[in-house]
């Protein structure tokens, strides 16, 4: 089946489908590991359902699209997304270097005594950049992308990735716009340009851990839980982020903006 010769109807029949399927699986998973109290059962779920998730999102594309899924392929798997993790850490690793010189970010102190809580927490959101990247990259920016163009994919997707955000805690029409600009066009541009599913699932993993449990920010309004530095965070909500994380921080705008320009005019050179 192609994406291009399917009626209008069909496609937004089939989109629907596949993202109230993806949403499921993701709703399913994230209960589940987040009922979990023992850590070596919650760490086990965790890449259970991580591999579940996309053995799922193979078969459906395989069965609808009559094709393998190439943008999970094993090979690339290793070297995109440790790819992605560099990038996903080194981001926040500016974002907190300019809070730091700005006086807006203080480190208390450094260290944990739940060094096993740290582990837990990386493997968490493992199962949250899998989920979220099949289900706005893998089928909502790819279906776009196939039938209607990258421009009209990374629009939408960006836009529907910040919306989702908006029922977080303590969000806003800002910091669901921000995770838009930030993260939806960065992540759905490092999707173009590499055509896999791992370099973007490398950045989101390591956006969210990277902010939550290294430098002590609240990960899209909720309590990422034990941090590996505990911070003084002081200033302007605008600067700062405010109760929402430092991704409702229009110097992380700015940054997500200048990364995702250059991911486009990498694509632009592919094309040329």
């Amino acid at each position: 089946m192609s994406i291009k010769t399917l009626s209008a109807w069909e496609w937004a029949l089939l989109v629907l489908a596949s993202f109230i399927l993806s949403f499921l699986m993701y709703g399913l998973a994230l209960v589940v590991t987040d009922s979990i109290t023992t850590l070596w059962v919650s760490c086990l779920a965790v890449i259970v359902f991580s591999v579940a998730m996309l053995a799922l999102y193979a078969i459906f594309i395989k069965l609808f699209e009559k094709h393998p899924a190439g943008d999970i392929s094993l090979r690339r798997l290793a070297p995109d997304t440790l790819k992605g993790l560099g990038i996903g850490c080194a981001f926040f690793i500016v974002v907190v270097l300019i809070m730091f010189a700005a006086g807006l970010y203080r480190i208390d102190s450094i260290g944990t005594d739940n060094p096993a809580g740290i582990f837990a927490a990386f493997l968490g959101f493992l199962v949250v950049a899998v989920g979220e990247e099949i289900i706005f990259r893998g089928v909502l920016f790819r279906w776009i992308d196939e039938k209607w163009g990258f421009v009209a994919a990374l629009i939408t997707s960006s836009l529907v990735f910040g919306l989702m955000h908006i029922f977080q805690p303590g969000a806003t029409l800002w910091s669901s716009f921000a995770i838009a600009v930030e993260a939806g066009l960065l992540l759905g541009a490092a999707y173009k340009y590499s055509g896999t599913l791992w370099l973007p699932i490398g950045i989101h993993w390591a956006w969210n851990f990277t902010q939550g449990n290294i430098f002590g920010f609240a990960v899209s309004g909720s309590d990422a839980g034990v941090s590996l530095i505990q911070p003084a965070i002081a200033g302007p909500d605008i600067l700062t982020g405010g109760i929402f994380g430092a991704e409702a921080s229009v110097i992380s705008l700015a940054i997500g903006l200048l990364l995702s320009l250059w991911f486009i005019l990498k694509i632009r050179r592919q094309n040329a």
